[in-house]
């Protein structure tokens, strides 16, 4: 077939690209660059691996974005929907109703997670887990007498979620560029980035210092008015930001001195991400409200949920009358089977026990790609890591001109090679599906390896680095 056929046929690569950029605007997507550029067409899925419209094979480094924990295409999640879909294909959970899926999840929930949370409240992903969380924080306060307990307090370069409430808890400065955003009653304190934010602090003593300043952001607003801190236990859509030891104790200590609720968003971490079932095992938190999905049903179907607090449930539960919110798709039955099929195979073949096993060997080779000229920090927990992309070694000071644009070329030698990484800022992100295999390991660090020769090549030949 001619070129000029190919082009024309609206099942090929180009016909595919021509007609996505006529109808379809992507998110977080400049649209008019890629419409200029054409999309990546991904056509099918298997386990660590996806292929595209041309036939190209690619690890997957990213999970899908950051979900598909069990990988792609397991035959037993399409079964458990269409028999859940031949027998109850939808009904809502409002008006005195409920359905056996999510009665079932709700249970296997309460099982898996921390003890002290036994009640969940469904949403449809993790935007609506954390516009959720804003409702419940409120309300609980309101019926304890203490309406006075408004302001959220998050951290900057935090994400949960892109819905109005989600994106005004993050702190990512971009989003709230856009849309009149952060609504009132949020406030930010800084992130624990020791690597970039970390001066000349040693990691435990930076660790201190940005966890205080939640207590003195607590001081400045007003402790009778403050409600909440909500945080990811590791950032993930931040850059992999993994907390000094010395964080998550000293978050913990303020929250009990101050009487505000701890909220963990586990939409990233959940489900095995860390080699624990959630974040909150992996840091011994323990969470008054914990927003999840992604994991819960390894992106196979939306859905997500908010697991709350027994301190919580009581008041909600008990005190508060009619709780004036939900979603048309809260508790989906067909989303609930899939996440108890996925939930099922994550305990039964031992996917989590997996994780914590590959994790220090992945963990051990990533870590030696910090020796690359480019890379000036390697750094992973679990099955998550960056790479810190810098111009002069040692220095964490000197950063490329034109933040992101360095990432961006990373990112696009990646996929050429093969693989699947994600571009923060200039950081590289990964986190592979939780099933990938040692020999998976091996090609992933082999094409990261050529991603980053390929990336300092180019950079040399622009001479866009010290002599």
């Amino acid at each position: 077939m001619s070129e000029a056929a190919l082009t024309n046929d609206p099942e090929s690569t180009a016909g595919l690209q021509r007609r996505d950029a006529a109808h379809h605007i992507h998110p977080f997507t400049d649209t008019a660059a890629l419409n200029a550029e054409g999309a990546r067409v991904v056509v099918s899925g298997e386990g660590c691996w996806i292929t595209d419209s041309d036939g190209k094979r690619i690890l997957d480094g990213m999970s899908g974005l950051w979900c598909v924990q069990i990988g792609h295409g397991r035959p037993e999640i399409a079964e458990a929907v269409h028999r859940q879909m031949t027998e109850l294909s939808y009904y809502n959970t409002f008006f005195k109703t409920t359905h056996k899926p999510a009665i079932a999840l709700a249970e296997r929930l309460a099982r898996l997670t921390p003890a002290h949370l036994n009640h969940v409240f469904f949403t449809g992903s993790g935007s609506e887990s954390n516009d959720t969380v804003i409702r419940m924080v409120r309300t609980y306060w309101d019926a304890v007498g203490k309406p006075e307990k408004k302001t959220i307090i998050s951290r900057w370069n935090a994400y949960h979620g892109s819905t109005i409430g989600g994106a005004s808890l993050g702190g990512m400065r971009a989003m709230h560029g856009q849309g009149g955003m952060p609504i009132p009653g949020i406030v930010h304190i800084p992130q624990p980035y020791w690597f970039g934010e970390g001066g000349e602090l040693d990691p435990d003593s930076f660790g201190t210092w940005a966890a205080r300043e939640l207590a003195h952001a607590i001081e400045a607003q007003g402790p009778d008015t403050v409600a909440a801190f909500i945080a990811e236990p590791i950032q993930g859509a931040g850059g992999v930001i993994i907390p000094p030891d010395s964080y998550w104790p000293e978050i913990k200590k303020i929250c009990a001195d101050y009487d505000i609720l701890l909220v963990v968003d586990e939409v990233i971490t959940g489900f095995g991400r860390l080699g624990t079932w959630f974040g909150s095992d992996y840091y011994d938190l323990k969470p008054d409200l914990m927003p999840i999905a992604k994991g819960l049903s390894s992106g196979y179907l939306p859905i997500g949920g908010v697991m709350v607090g027994d301190r919580v449930a009581d008041v909600l539960i008990d005190d508060t009358g009619e709780f004036f919110h939900g979603f048309t798709y809260s508790g989906h039955p067909a989303c609930c089977a899939a996440a108890l099929e996925n939930l099922r195979i994550l305990e039964e073949e031992g996917v989590v026990e997996h994780a914590a096993k590959i994790a220090p060997y992945l963990q051990e080779r990533w870590r030696a790609l910090g020796d690359h000229p480019l890379v000036g920090e390697a750094r992973m927990v679990g099955l998550m890591g960056a790479l810190e992309l810098v111009p002069s070694k040692p220095s964490r000071t000197i950063r490329f001109d034109n933040e992101g644009e360095v990432g961006t070329m990373c990112r696009d030698f990646s996929l050429k090679n093969g693989l699947v990484m994600r571009a923060v800022r200039d950081s590289m992100i990964i986190a592979p599906p939780l099933v990938i295999t040692r020999d998976e390991v091996d090609q992933l660090i082999d094409r990261a390896s050529k991603t980053l020769d390929d990336t300092l090549d180019a950079l040399s030949k622009a001479g866009r680095l010290p002599s």
